[in-house]
């Protein structure tokens, strides 16, 4: 009589994989990892009390943040990517999350750390830190991009590694307190004909106006990120979430919300963060992050190092509407499409990861994904693109990224026509 119960179906397919493993190890002769004493088996390890604070492992020092030098005129104003190709799942670690500055990351004390909310309000307002901490809190997932993610690829394929094609954006659980909780503290005139200017402590301010009706939706004063306190350089101690809308508004050091009729029109919201058309005439106001996705395995700075056989092809999806509901892998340029397996069904504006599992014969690929959020927008192509911005834009490219993978499992970032 044949036992077939998921147990020892369990324990017949380990035997099977071990045994594959085996048969791989004893082709190449005795692996000396299995039969010779290694010092980590034999010798004690690390105290507890040698990482206070727990940093990666030096064989993972490759997974860093890393800019483009000649990208920003000085590093005070510049930008780190994140290593998304480096990455799984979806969240973004902080020590490598992607961060944006235009005057430097401050050293802002919780002690010293003061908020204003005035303007159209009943009680205008100034509180601390601690205040902020007495208000009822959420918790969050959400993807942060900055608006000029993928921006240099507008006239080319420019940048060689998802990291710097796809890297200004992260994704982190945020715990706050609503902007809403704030203003209806204060006694805000909360008409939708109103808005709310943010500004951040730093030098450069950064002032961004937001409409009210997103105010009081889902903008989130946050004071952690992914369970302990926000880096310097994200914020620290508090920053503004607006979810789905582009980096630039998610005000950092956030010092001041100030109630008004009408937008300021800074210097951030017009001469900058503005979609620039072909004709020349600017597009204001294109503050939400379209669906866009990218591979991020097989890329440029991580190839393919296992041969042919099976190959997982991996990669990130987003929208600042909502949830993804569908992503579509190509393996030839965008003339056939697959439909991928995604992770889990992410939090809304937050990244999902997918898949793609495939056996791959050696040959040359074209990798291209394209996202699908729940309103049914479909990710462009970068021609479908160019016809309505041309090639001299900076801002909101959420085109069809495309992989060139060679017989020897290299990428290459190429365009496709």
């Amino acid at each position: 009589m044949i036992n077939t119960t998921r147990r020892n179906l369990l324990r017949g397919g380990a035997l099977i994989t071990a045994g594959l493993a085996t048969g791989r190890a004893m082709a190449n002769g005795p692996d000396p990892l299995i039969t010779e004493p290694q010092d980590w088996a034999i010798y004690t390890g690390d105290g507890v009390d040698a990482t206070p604070y727990g940093m990666p492992i030096e064989y993972e020092g490759g997974v860093i943040r890393r800019n483009v030098p000649w990208l920003t005129a000085d590093t005070i104003s510049s930008i780190n990517f994140t290593p998304i190709h480096a990455l799984d799942g979806t969240i973004t670690p902080q020590g490598c999350a992607f961060e944006r500055h235009h005057s430097g990351a401050i050293a802002l004390r919780k002690e010293d750390y003061r908020l204003m909310v005035n303007g159209l309000v009943e009680t205008p307002s100034v509180f601390s830190y601690f205040d902020l901490e007495r208000f009822p809190r959420e918790t969050h997932v959400y993807f942060c991009e900055c608006a000029a993610n993928t921006g240099m690829e507008w006239a080319g394929a420019q940048l060689n590694g998802a990291q710097f094609t796809h890297g200004m954006i992260h994704n982190m659980e945020y715990v706050g307190v609503p902007l809403r909780t704030l203003l209806f503290e204060v006694g805000a005139d909360i008409s939708l004909k109103n808005w709310v200017y943010v500004e951040g402590a730093d030098a450069s301010s950064n002032g961004r106006s937001i409409p009210m009706e997103k105010a009081l939706q889902d903008c989130l004063i946050a004071f952690k990120a992914n369970g302990e306190g926000l880096r310097m350089e994200h914020g620290y101690p508090v920053r503004l979430v607006v979810p789905g809308w582009e980096g630039n508004m998610w005000v950092k050091w956030l010092r001041r919300i100030e109630v008004i009729d009408r937008a300021v029109e800074s210097r951030e919201e017009t001469s900058k963060y503005t979609d620039v058309l072909e004709d020349g005439t600017a597009r204001k106001w294109t503050w939400v992050m379209d669906a866009k996705s990218v591979i991020t395995s097989p890329s440029p700075q991580s190839p393919i190092s296992h041969g042919t056989g099976s190959l997982v092809i991996s990669g990130l999806a987003w929208s600042g509407h909502g949830k993804i509901t569908r992503v579509d892998v190509s393996t030839d340029g965008g003339k056939n499409w697959t439909i991928a397996r995604l992770d889990k069904q992410g939090d809304r504006k937050a990244l999902t990861r997918f898949y793609l599992d495939m056996e791959w014969d050696g040959g040359e690929m074209l990798l291209q994904s394209r996202a699908i959020d729940e309103t049914n927008y479909v990710q462009p192509t970068k021609s479908q693109l160019r016809q309505l911005r041309g090639e001299n834009s900076i801002y909101h490219n959420n085109c069809i990224q495309t992989w060139y993978v060679n017989e020897q499992g290299q990428a290459e970032n190429v365009e496709v026509s």
